[in-house]
C-alpha cells in the first residue's frame, strides 16, 4: 500500500466517522419533531370541544348580558320616577317647610333679642341708679 492509498483511506475512515459522529444528533432531532408532530396533533384534537364549550359559554354570556341590560334599563326608569317623585314632594312640601322653618327662627330671634334687650335695659337701669346714689352721696357729703 501506499502512502496515497494510506491517505485515502483515513480520510474515508475519517468521513464515515464524522457521518455517524453527526447521524446520532439528527436522529435525537428526527425523535423530537415526531414528538412534537404528535403533541401538535393532540392539542388540536383537545382544542376543539374546549373551543366548542367556550362558544356555547359565550353564548349563554350574552343571554345573561341582555337581561342584566333589560334590568339595567328598568333600574334606570325607577330612578327617574323615584327623582320625579322626589322634585313633586319637594315641590308641594318644600316651601311650605321652609316658610315655617323661616317663621320659627323668626320668632326665635325675636325673643332673644326682647330677652337681651330687656336684660340691657334693667342693666341701663342699674347703671344709671348706681350713678345717682354716687352723686347723692358726694353731694351729702
Amino acid at each position: 500500500m501506499s502512502a496515497g492509498e494510506w491517505a485515502g483511506l483515513i480520510a474515508a475512515l475519517a468521513l464515515v466517522l464524522l457521518v455517524l459522529l453527526l447521524a446520532v444528533p439528527l436522529l435525537k432531532l428526527g425523535r423530537t419533531l415526531d414528538e412534537t408532530t404528535l403533541t401538535i396533533r393532540q392539542v388540536r384534537e383537545q382544542s376543539a370541544p374546549i373551543l366548542a364549550q367556550a362558544t356555547t359559554t359565550v353564548g349563554h354570556v350574552n343571554s345573561n348580558l341582555e337581561r342584566v341590560d333589560d334590568i339595567t334599563g328598568n333600574a334606570a326608569n325607577v330612578s327617574s320616577n323615584v327623582a320625579a317623585l322626589t322634585s313633586v314632594v319637594a315641590a308641594t312640601l318644600g316651601s311650605p317647610l321652609i316658610k315655617v322653618a323661616a317663621f320659627s327662627y323668626g320668632v326665635r330671634s325675636a325673643a332673644k333679642k326682647r330677652r337681651e334687650g330687656v336684660a340691657l335695659a334693667e342693666a341701663a337701669q342699674r347703671d344709671k341708679d348706681a350713678r345717682r346714689e354716687r352723686r347723692a352721696a358726694r353731694r351729702a357729703a
